[in-house]
Formats: C-alpha cells, sequence, structure tokens
C-alpha cells in the first residue's frame, strides 16, 4: 500500500518538482538528476515521510540540501569537443517573459537559490537562511545580490523585478 501511495504522490507532483528543480539549477539535465535523486531519498522514507503531513515541503527541502551540497562539490560540467546541433528546449512556464531566463541563467547558484526560495517557496529571511545553512546576512546578501542583477538585465519599463 506504501508503494502505491509514493507512486501516486511521484505522479502528481513530478512536473512542479522538476520545474522547481530546474529553477534551482538552471538547466533541465541537473534537475532531472536533483528530482531522481531527492525522490530516491524520500522514497526510502516514505512512511515517516508521510506521517509528516506535507511530503511536498519536505521534497522541496530536499531539493534543495541535495543542489547545495551539488554546488559544493563543483558541480558536473566538463568541457566537450562537439556542441550539440541544437539548443536546449526552454522549460519556461507560459507566461514567462524570455528574457527572465537568460537572466536567472545569470545569477550564481546561491543567489539563484535563494531568490526561489523567497519568491517559489515564500520564505522569509530566516528560513532562506536556514534552508542554505548560512547566516542570516549571508542569506540577505544573496537575495539582494540576486534582485539587483535581476534589475540590471530587466528591459527598460519592465516593473516586475
Amino acid at each position: 500500500m506504501r508503494q502505491d501511495e509514493f507512486e501516486a504522490f511521484v505522479g502528481s507532483e513530478m512536473s512542479r518538482l522538476l520545474g522547481y528543480a530546474r529553477a534551482l539549477t538552471g538547466n533541465d539535465h541537473d534537475a532531472w538528476d536533483l528530482v531522481q535523486e531527492a525522490l530516491v531519498r524520500i522514497g526510502m522514507k516514505w512512511s515517516r515521510i508521510e506521517r509528516s503531513g506535507n511530503p511536498v515541503a519536505y521534497t522541496r527541502t530536499t531539493l534543495v540540501r541535495l543542489n547545495i551540497d551539488r554546488l559544493r562539490r563543483g558541480g558536473r560540467e566538463r568541457p566537450v569537443a562537439d556542441l550539440p546541433d541544437a539548443a536546449a528546449v526552454s522549460g519556461l512556464p507560459e507566461g514567462v517573459d524570455p528574457w527572465l531566463e537568460s537572466a536567472f541563467n545569470s545569477l550564481t547558484p546561491r543567489q539563484r537559490t535563494a531568490l526561489v526560495l523567497r519568491y517559489v517557496d515564500d520564505l522569509d529571511l530566516a528560513g532562506i537562511a536556514e534552508a542554505m545553512r548560512c547566516s542570516l546576512g549571508t542569506a540577505k546578501s544573496h537575495l539582494s545580490r540576486g534582485l539587483q542583477r535581476l534589475r540590471e538585465l530587466a528591459p527598460e519599463g519592465d516593473t516586475y523585478v
């Protein structure tokens, strides 16, 4: 029975988890890897996590922490001799301005993480610092610098940033 519940959770939340991971990592490949690793960890503890009452929040926290660990390890980007023939398909949700993806990808990974935690998860500074396992001042700095960078790259007259 527990496996059926876990499979139902994965089926209903996969697209949202992938979007969240895409916002954290900046690319589809790392997002898939992150979600897969998180789901393996969640699946191993599913009965306890399900009893917690909010498996989505637990999974998002796992994604954030796995991404921070990935960043600490230095990522996996390796130079290649041949570039692919076609550009990767954008993972932007409908209604998001294209400049935002480019601007978001220009942020440092920690700035991007702080912005996702603030504007997707609606966490306050203390929550961001806790999720990123850093001081309140460091979280504030990442958030402030990320927002400033987005403002610099926003098209003239854009009032959303």
